[in-house]
């Protein structure tokens, strides 16, 4: 396999999450090639009708690399140049899942097994096909996830909190606004009190940030809003039970906040020799629970172009995770 033409054509696959069937039976037919030739089994493992995960067992699969299949919204098709490889999923995560395969193809020709590629459906929205692989391991110690990392090994990854925050009040003229109550105004403060809450930070992750992602509310410019809503997410660092009660006290009397989401920090292993980063985004690997193993990360790209009109992966990196992900899979074996 070409790290570079198979990234392309992994590209050239619309996989919007929800849409991941195409490209899961292109790898499971990539895969199946290496299994005749290499004594490997694969499996296509339903999670939902017309979207499956895809699994390779070579041997014990006491090593599992793994990624996702879907992508973001929009899609476009794949353009290259000298340096870079562009489209989208480029980094995010074609071009992961290419150097994951070739990875394999080089180990099993130098006889190397007991390693396994597990690709799964759903981690921009959900993370529901790591869920579903949660609930049937094989066996694996240690799991070697692919996100972009600019080939670095992650020592950590920052959670996430999500809330709705939501606030109700009594519509009136606005000519008149003694008659009402503005659910915007009550949204608003509320808002401020916990923009003013003292968020922590740690040693490795870093501090935890705030997001307010969506406003929304009211009905007319005349009239008094009887209700508005607001999306806010935590980059978690630290336990999230203090910021909860934080974030309790500050809405309290003005709106009503719901979690929609807790998504842990975790600290992640660590390898002699390779360069580490901390990274702020969540990845699948809370979803797995370490039913396939001990969890790494590490994948070539910066995640500062994915999700991007811009999303592109340098060559150069494809071709060292190519070698990296040999590297990492022989150590743990060994």
């Amino acid at each position: 396999m070409d790290v570079f033409s198979l990234t392309r054509a992994l590209i050239d696959i619309e996989s919007i999450t929800g849409n991941e069937e195409r490209v899961g039976d292109y790898l499971a037919s990539l895969l199946s090639d290496l299994a005749c030739r290499h004594g490997g089994r694969i499996e296509k493992i339903q999670v939902e009708p017309h979207r499956n995960n895809v699994l390779a067992i070579f041997g014990h699969p006491t090593v599992t690399l793994s990624t996702h299949l879907d992508t973001v919204p929009p899609f476009f098709p794949a353009s290259e140049d000298d340096t870079f490889i562009h489209g989208r999923g480029a980094c995010d995560v074609k071009g992961i899942i290419a150097s994951m395969l070739c990875a394999a193809e080089a180990l099993l020709d130098q006889g190397v097994r007991n390693f396994a590629l597990l690709f799964v459906v759903g981690e921009e929205r959900n993370s529901a096909g790591a869920y579903a692989a949660a609930q049937d391991p094989r066996g694996s110690q240690f799991l070697i996830n692919g996100e972009p990392t600019e080939n670095k090994l992650a020592l950590g990854s920052k959670g996430a909190l999500r809330y709705e925050l939501k606030a109700s009040g009594r519509m009136a003229h606005s000519a008149y606004p003694e008659l009402g109550e503005s659910a915007i105004d009550k949204l608003l403060d509320a808002l401020q009190r916990i923009r003013a809450i003292e968020l922590p930070t740690d040693p490795v992750l870093g501090p935890c940030t705030l997001n307010i992602g969506l406003l929304s509310g009211g009905r007319a410019p005349n009239v008094v809003p009887d209700s508005a809503e607001a999306a806010l997410m935590f980059r978690l660092v630290a336990d999230p039970d203090p910021l909860r009660a934080a974030v309790q006290q500050a809405a309290a009397l003005l709106a009503d906040p719901v979690e929609i989401l807790c998504i842990p920090a975790l600290r992640l292993g660590a390898l002699e020799g390779f360069d580490t980063t901390v990274v702020a985004y969540t990845t699948d690997i809370p979803a797995f629970g370490g039913a396939w193993g001990r969890p790494f990360l590490l994948g070539p790209g910066t995640i500062h172009v994915a999700h991007t009109s811009q999303e592109r992966v340098p060559k150069a990196q494809l071709l060292e995770a190519v070698a990296i992900y040999q590297a990492m899979v022989k150590r743990l074996l060994a």
